[in-house]
This record gives structure tokens, sequence and C-alpha cells, in this order.
């Protein structure tokens, strides 16, 4: 006979099963899964999520304020993306933003600020230069009004802002994960210590001189 209350004890019993410590699930491209306590640098092709209570992925800044857009516009988010890359103390870039901000696209920004940033940036732009702007796949490096909008109408997004007056982008974060500096020393392990020299056998030669 079944226990009407198996079910939801199973389902308890497998949420506690989860490391209770683990803030960060990692899926490497070959599936496998591994936890961690603390911020780690995706490899490429890896999705880091962040964890909720019980094991559940807790939803990132970005895609909270992504969720909370229109339909239409978070249909076109979902299909057709659009981040900005901007680097301190970039006049342009705030230009650029200005931009996005005007026209009301709901954008991701990424600040370039380290040499693992702008590698990275290369790599998805075949450039280094700040600001840059994806849609989709298309990337268009340094701010040209005219072909930044280009890009957006061929995407398919309004020419004016249908974003809800409250609605916020989430602050920039680096392109590349940060890893804490301890994380990123190797584990050497401590030289072993040297034996202590002998002492020299007594020359039976010699007399027995005691002090």
């Amino acid at each position: 006979m079944r226990h009407p209350t198996a079910l939801p004890l199973v389902v308890a019993l497998l949420a506690c099963a989860l490391p209770a410590w683990a803030q960060y699930k990692v899926v490497a491209p070959d599936g496998s899964v591994t936890y961690s306590d603390r911020p780690v640098a995706p490899r490429p092709g890896a999705k880091v999520s962040t964890l909720g209570p019980g094991g559940a992925a807790a939803p990132s800044a970005e895609q909270s304020a992504l969720s909370s857009l229109p339909t239409e516009l978070r249909g076109l988010a979902a299909r057709f993306p659009v981040t900005l890359f901007t680097g301190s103390d970039c006049a342009p870039c705030d230009g650029a933003r200005r931009l996005l901000q005007q026209r009301g696209i709901p954008f991701v920004e990424r600040s370039i600020t380290s040499e693992d940033d702008a590698a990275a940036l290369q790599r998805l732009s075949n450039g280094r230069t700040v600001p840059t702007l994806t849609v989709g796949q298309q990337a268009q490096r340094g701010l040209l009004d005219s072909e930044w909008h280009k890009l957006l109408d061929l995407a398919g997004y309004p020419k004016e802002s249908r974003l809800p007056r409250t609605w916020q982008a989430a602050p920039a974060t680096p392109l590349v994960a940060r890893v804490p500096v301890a994380d990123q020393l190797p584990n050497v392990p401590a030289a072993p210590r040297a034996p202590a020299a002998a002492e020299p056998a007594p020359d039976p030669s010699l007399p027995n001189i005691r002090f």
C-alpha cells in the first residue's frame, strides 16, 4: 500500500541531497555538472547558474529585468538579444547607452576592464573597440548612430520606446567572470625540509676527552 505522503517526502529528500553550501551550478560542454560555493570562471561553452534556496536556479538581475518586459519586446530580446560592450572613462560609451535608452531598447551591458575581457571581446566581434553593439549575431564596433539604428531596425525593434517607465537595465557586469585571487593561486606543496646533518662518528684513535 502506497503512503500518500511518500512522494513529497522523496522530493524533500532529493532537495536536501544538494550540498547546502552550493551557490553556483556549472554545466560543462560535455554535460557534466559540478557545484561550487564560490564564483567560478566558466570554460568556453560552459554555463554557470546561480542557485537559490533548495537548489533552484536563482534568476539573475538581467533575467529579472528581461522577464518584466512587455510580451513583444520580450520575444525580440529572446530572438535578437542586444548587448552593449563598454569601457571605463569612455564618453562614446555614455552616448551609446543613451541611444539605446532613448529608443527603448532592452539591453545587457558588459564592461571591458581587463585583458581577459578584451580577449573575449576580440573573439566575439573581431575587435577590441568600445563601445561595441551586438544584435543577435551581428556586431557593430564604434558608435555610429545610423548603423546602430539600422541593426535594430533589421531585428524588428520599435523605433520609439515601448518600455515601461519603471524599467531599468541591470547594472553592467564584466564580460569574463572574475575569480577570487585565492582560487587563482596554484596549490603548490610545501618544499620538504632538508634532513639534519648527521654528527660525525667519533674517531677511535683520539682520546675520549670530556669537558
